[in-house]
């Protein structure tokens, strides 16, 4: 058994913007253990940062009571991540999954968060109830930087 194997850490934060940093941040230190590459990181924190965001803008409307939920866990060489809120959840998941598609355009929204997540893992899947919130689970293999040069 390698030592991050069944690996896994949970962060509950309050749902406003400047704790989008910590929480990318926090999550990239807990992958560091597999030897990312650089890409790999920056690929991990877009979108914690794009889920995130979307918990606290859409899921919360703003209010920073609501509470944004991540879990991340590491069993062998793959990360799995679940940011969930209990926000007013997406009326129409698949409509919410289109690119450019924005339910805030006078935010400026680019309406490209699913998308770009769903383009940087391996596996990709929203879970949503009107009422109920959101939760996003993705996975991706790493690649180790030893893996890379040996």
């Amino acid at each position: 058994m390698s030592s991050t194997e069944g690996n896994f850490m949970s962060l509950h934060f309050a749902a406003r913007s400047e704790n989008e940093s910590f929480a990318r941040v926090t999550v990239a230190a807990f992958v560091s253990q597999l030897d990312p590459t650089m890409d790999e990181i920056t690929d991990l924190k877009t979108v914690v940062s794009e889920a995130v965001t979307n918990s606290i803008i859409h899921g919360y409307d703003g209010n920073p009571e609501g509470v944004v939920i991540i879990s991340a866990s590491i069993e062998d060489d793959t990360v799995t991540l679940i940011i969930e809120d209990k926000g007013r959840g997406i009326e129409d998941l698949e409509l919410a999954k289109q690119p450019l598609y924005t339910s805030k355009p006078e935010l400026e929204r680019s309406g490209m968060g699913f998308t770009i997540m769903e383009n940087f893992m391996d596996e990709f899947d929203v879970v949503s109830e009107v009422g109920g919130g959101t939760s996003i689970r993705m996975k991706k293999r790493i690649v180790s930087k030893k893996a890379l040069y040996n």
